[in-house]
């Protein structure tokens, strides 16, 4: 206790000590860890030949993706979640992109990759990849999130921790073409009013998609931040299908097929689909609604200071547009504050948030709520149970609610 007591003190020393800078006065700092040489100081660091491709710094190595063994039955038909709670900005590196495979992660030599368009066209065409190089492409930043994110929590609480409740989702700049083109290049017959896109992995996905979506906004992507696409995230060609449930971003792509009417395959009927508590189901639920969560502080970003200014930060996304508002509560929804958003806003991407507070050592109940730019509110979960029950996995884009205790540690709770 003793030991704590000098850091907290230490830390308002420290908040003084800057307050007086501020004001120009001048300030003794005791630290010995900036008054005195350290060891780090004096010795060469690595050269640009050893690490030619950019690795984080070792004291990051905890900031990874990872899974929950018991919610898929083997690793190769499994999910590895992004670490939400160590991000900032709206960006997420390629590394630590949520990955999601139904055959595991399948990866081709893109000179033997090809993509084909059958169907309902005036010509039935098969690109190499060369050939979809010169097409005219065009950037975009989107975030991808699976419908079953944050589904264990339909029945309550369960996972602690937002990287496991959230998790399932990345917000990255794709490089691509825009399907339309290629779609005219083969000629979309008078009745083909929906595509399959099929992916070329050994699960063999596919998903039926509307056509108005595939004219729309629909990208063939090659690049993720600027650089190819992971294994992982379908190298060397996929699908993006923004503000849309993940599993219809086909990987690898290699198929589109133009027909009349949706095929109602594996992914559209056993799975991914809404079931309701009378037992039907919810079909074409595409549509990834408004959401968001907050980062930090979360049950595995704990609070680590005493009591004052504490920062708040958090994310927010809809697959209808933009994000102009986000409310924080931190006393369970009895008191609301307009968040502060940071960044660009950026159709169907995520919007990053901020609340700044003085923290006085009390319990708290953390919660976010956005507002998109239809004029959509966020709803609590429980508005959600009432309409649509407690069978489903997918679509939950209930409010999520942190517990703070007075030590400064968070968990995943619920409250009416």
């Amino acid at each position: 206790m003793a030991k704590d007591t000098t850091r907290r003190s230490f830390i308002k020393a420290g908040f003084a000590a800057g307050a007086g800078l501020a004001a120009g006065q001048a300030s003794a700092a005791g630290d010995p860890l900036i008054t005195e040489t350290q060891d780090w100081n004096q010795q060469l660091g690595f050269g640009v030949d050893e690490r030619p491709y950019g690795i984080p710094s070792e004291f990051q190595k905890h900031v990874k993706r990872r899974s929950v063994p018991w919610l898929t039955a083997d690793p190769i038909s499994s999910i590895n979640f992004t670490p939400l709670h160590e991000l900032d900005g709206i960006i997420t590196p390629n590394g630590l992109c949520f990955e999601r495979h139904h055959g595991g992660a399948a990866e081709y030599d893109p000179a033997s990759h090809r993509l084909m368009i059958n169907g309902l066209v005036d010509e039935e065409l098969v690109f190499t990849m060369e050939d979809i190089m010169r097409f005219p492409r065009e950037n975009h930043v989107y975030f991808l999130e699976c419908a079953a994110n944050t589904g264990m929590e339909w029945r309550g609480a369960q996972l602690n921790g937002c990287q496991f409740t959230h998790g399932m989702i990345h917000n990255v700049m794709y490089t691509g073409i825009p399907l339309r083109l290629i779609l005219k290049e083969a000629g979309v017959k008078a009745d083909g009013k929906w595509l399959l896109a099929e992916g070329a992995d050994a699960s063999g996905m596919t998903r039926s998609i509307p056509m108005e979506k595939a004219l729309d906004d629909c990208l063939v992507a090659f690049k993720m931040n600027g650089e190819a696409l992971r294994p992982e995230q379908g190298y060397p060609l996929r699908l993006v299908v923004p503000g849309w449930e993940g599993n219809m971003w086909i990987k690898w792509l290699r198929r589109l097929e133009v027909g009349d009417q949706p095929w109602h395959h594996r992914e559209e009927t056993s799975k991914y689909t809404d079931l309701l508590e009378d037992g039907n189901a919810r079909r074409f639920t595409w549509v990834m609604d408004a959401k968001s969560v907050i980062t930090n502080p979360s049950p595995q970003a704990p609070i680590t200071h005493g009591p004052g200014p504490t920062v708040l930060t958090g994310v927010a996304w809809s697959g209808h547009g933009t994000i102009p508002q986000v409310d924080v509560t931190i006393d369970g929804g009895k008191n609301w504050h307009k968040a502060r958003i940071s960044g660009p806003s950026l159709d169907k991407s995520m919007h990053r948030f901020y609340y700044e507070f003085d923290w006085d050592g009390s319990e708290l109940l953390l919660q976010s709520r956005a507002h998109d730019s239809t004029g959509y509110v966020q709803p609590t979960k429980d508005e959600l149970r009432a309409i649509r029950g407690t069978n489903s996995i997918y679509h939950n884009n209930g409010i999520q609610t942190w517990y703070v205790n007075k030590e400064g540690v968070a968990e995943n709770v619920e409250i009416s």
